[in-house]
């Protein structure tokens, strides 16, 4: 059984400026996205023909002169394979037979090779808690006292297949720890939302990240789990490959506006090399709440990247059967909350979103209401000085027109 939906992916209608498009012209070209306004996009559950349902996504958005490829699955720890080729007309290829036993390699492959411009992949490895009871510092690193982690290769998950959704390209990862004694999560469960788009534009609900075709939404909400604190925070361990001997790197956008995250003027995006190339991006902002505000707003910290050697990373397969086993990989974590403030404590909710895409990420332009403000800042002074002027030609023009008796 699997299911797939096609949608048209397009870049919205505001027309890009002219330093855009050379920008564009200059460095897109050599991933063949030049020109490409519009994606065919199918979500397809790649059946295995071998044996048990195996939950492994496929995304596959093709344009004009390009193809962009993300392989889901949650075959040991949820992980995502990223692939940007320069051919409408590739494809990929999955040997299960070799994807499933302990020798993955070659198990996952998109053809032709050759026209592979980029690749890498992400994979959440443990879901961390911390109990901050006794954390005065909110900017402490650890943010307080870990308890053992939950390895994600561990989890049992959901059968992708039933929360495929056309209405909205989404789908769900919905699992648990498969050995619960304490059953902690008796009453919760740990979710991955995976959702494409069919414009550029902003999901409803904040942090409201610009989302384009060359993008796809992850939303991870953690529900009805049991902390083992009173005022415990949870993290994720996430990894990624490195770039050689080097790994990649986090960077920090700061703007004046923060109308789509309110008091969120950050915005950090992890880039593999030099743009254009993969990306992910995210503000550092949680809600403690369904829907998010304000009020249900929690900080997030992301430690730097460093290579992944002081202990063995949970495998993920897919990454395996893609990039083969020698590989070098970094790995960060992102911690959701603070001692003091709101909290998973409230409502035993936390939920966190980022983007993940290819080519150059989505950049924030002001806010309409933030351009209006600057239109009223910047045009009262010379309002002042054009009444403060008639003020005076008029002043002027009374006395000029006095009459002296003789």
């Amino acid at each position: 059984m699997h299911g797939s939906v096609e949608h048209s992916w397009g870049w919205g209608h505001s027309a890009p400026s002219p330093l855009l498009l050379l920008t564009l012209f200059l460095f897109a070209a050599p991933f063949g996205l030049l020109g490409e306004t519009t994606r065919q996009v199918s979500l397809e559950v790649i059946p295995n023909w071998l044996g048990p349902v195996q939950n492994l996504l496929h995304i596959r958005a093709v344009g004009t002169n390009s193809t962009l490829h993300y392989i889901w699955s949650s075959l040991g720890p949820l992980a995502v394979v990223l692939v940007a080729t320069n051919t409408p007309h590739s494809t990929l290829s999955v040997n299960w037979s070799r994807l499933l036993s302990p020798e993955p390699d070659g198990g996952l492959m998109v053809f032709p090779k050759d026209s592979i411009q980029f690749s890498s992949a992400l994979v959440f490895t443990r879901l961390l808690e911390f109990d901050s009871t006794n954390v005065s510092d909110t900017a402490a690193k650890p943010p307080g006292t870990p308890y053992p982690p939950y390895s994600l290769a561990d989890f049992s998950w959901n059968n992708i297949t039933d929360s495929l959704d056309p209405a909205t390209l989404s789908a769900t990862f919905q699992g648990h720890p498969m050995n619960d004694p304490t059953r902690t999560f008796a009453n919760g469960s740990l979710a991955f939302r995976v959702q494409a788009f069919s414009r550029s534009s902003r999901p409803a609900q904040p942090p409201r990240l610009l989302h384009t075709a060359d993008t796809c939404q992850l939303e991870v909400a953690l529900v009805g789990a049991s902390p083992r604190g009173n005022r415990s925070l949870f993290g994720l361990e996430v990894a990624t490959l490195g770039q050689g001997p080097d790994c990649p790197s986090v960077q920090e956008q700061h703007s004046i506006d923060d109308e789509y995250a309110p008091a969120v003027f950050q915005l950090d995006q992890l880039l593999w090399g030099s743009l254009p190339s993969g990306f992910a991006q995210w503000r550092p902002v949680a809600y403690s709440q369904k829907p998010g505000g304000r009020e249900s707003a929690l900080p997030c910290q992301a430690s730097p990247l460093h290579p992944a050697l002081a202990y063995p990373l949970p495998q993920s397969p897919i990454v395996r059967a893609f990039f083969g086993s020698q590989n070098n990989f970094c790995a960060f974590n992102v911690t959701f909350g603070a001692s003091t403030g709101p909290g998973y404590w409230d409502q035993h909710y936390l939920s966190w979103s980022m983007l993940l895409g290819v080519g150059f990420p989505p950049v924030d332009g002001l806010s309409p209401l933030v351009l209006g403000i600057m239109a009223v800042a910047l045009g009262a002074p010379g309002l002042m000085l054009l009444v403060g002027g008639l003020v005076l030609l008029l002043y002027h023009k009374k006395y000029s027109e006095y009459q002296s008796i003789n």
